[in-house]
């Protein structure tokens, strides 16, 4: 037992290093140049949506990547925020509404909301719900569910004591086959399937009062979302202006799901508090950070990082061969994709130099 403890250090102490100082990088780099928005996988195929080039598929058997988008004149619209797929449907969000291929036919088709105007045809999150054969929208105004087996559309108001930020849906995240979570511009909805979604016995609303989020003043805009059986991490938005420097201050919140919130920050080892991304493996989270500059306006990448979950240790990968502009992680269950402002990166954790994530 002794032995493989150290074994199993030594394999982690050496992978860390090869991150921290890589000659030879473990890093598998696709699509430079391209600006990556998020990452979706139906299991056979990875799916990449891209900011000004479209959608990109990868097989996994072909080992091959092919492109929609104006340019290949067979999709209509090359700007994106965010996908979703299923085994029969791909679905991306742009700031137009909906694009939805149908794999069968190998077509794309566009989904305009009426509620809420044109602003709110900006789909800025998706999900597919696999227990419930439904796709979850998060518009800038106002949640929307699409239920393939019934092909019919519902829109949802999820204003909370009439603060209309709570209605403003940021990220979106499936937590097994009762929860769904829901994050806004000012906390987040914890919905159980059990009940009507407009029933509000189905629904908690978490923001800063009620000793959630350990009551910190600053507002909670919601990025993304990780979850592990006893845990719900929780990746919070930058955002700074000069009348109000702590508006939103980001961070990363650990939550017991019972009452138990932890912060995580730049004070704990993190690059920067802005968070784009959260994943998880194995006894990790991965942390893609950004910096959100107060004079410019604008976001600046901080790479990434990775948390123990069980020590709560945090390191920094300074590996100069991945971007550090990290927007979206994805894990596939062999390789975690990594987003970025330049493509495409993926690193292999089956790889037996590499400790199980």
């Amino acid at each position: 037992m002794q032995i493989k403890l150290y074994i199993a250090i030594f394999l982690l102490s050496q992978f860390f290093s090869v991150l921290i100082a890589q000659e030879n990088t473990l890093f598998e780099h696709f699509l430079k140049g391209k600006n990556v928005t998020d990452i979706s996988s139906d299991g056979e195929s990875i799916w990449v949506a891209t900011d000004g080039s479209g959608i990109y598929k990868y097989s996994y058997t072909n080992k091959t990547w092919s492109n929609y988008s104006t340019s290949e004149n067979n999709l209509s619209h090359n700007f994106f925020y965010c996908i979703s797929s299923s085994d029969r449907y791909v679905w991306a969000g742009s700031t137009d509404g909906l694009f939805i291929l149908d794999k069968r036919r190998n077509s794309w088709t566009k989904r305009k909301f009426g509620l809420g105007g044109q602003l709110s045809n900006w789909i800025r999150s998706l999900a597919y719900d696999k227990y419930a054969n439904v796709l979850w929208i998060g518009r800038f105004k106002f949640l929307s569910a699409f239920n393939i087996s019934s092909r019919r559309f519902s829109d949802y108001d999820l204003t909370t004591d009439g603060e209309e930020k709570s209605n403003t849906i940021t990220a979106i995240a499936v937590d097994g086959d009762s929860l769904v979570w829901f994050g806004t511009e000012s906390g987040i909805h914890k919905y159980n399937k059990r009940f009507d979604i407009e029933n509000s016995l189905g629904r908690q609303f978490y923001n800063n009062s009620h000793n959630y989020f350990n009551n910190d003043k600053a507002e909670i805009s919601v990025s993304d979302f990780a979850f592990e059986n006893k845990n719900v991490w929780i990746g919070l938005d930058e955002f700074l202006t000069r009348e109000n420097p702590e508006y939103n201050i980001g961070g990363i919140y650990k939550f017991d799901r019972l009452n138990k919130w932890q912060r995580f920050d730049i004070t704990d080892g993190l690059a920067a508090n802005g968070i784009y991304s959260l994943e998880v493996t194995g006894k990790y989270i991965w942390a893609s950070l950004y910096k959100f500059d107060l004079e410019k306006k604008e976001q600046y990448g901080q790479g990434v990082a990775i948390i123990d979950r069980m020590t709560n240790e945090i390191r920094m990968i300074n590996d100069s061969s991945l971007d550090s502009d990290v927007h979206k992680l994805f894990f596939d269950g062999k390789f975690l994709w990594f987003g970025t402002s330049d493509g495409v990166y993926n690193l292999d954790l089956t790889n037996s130099f590499i400790p199980n994530f």
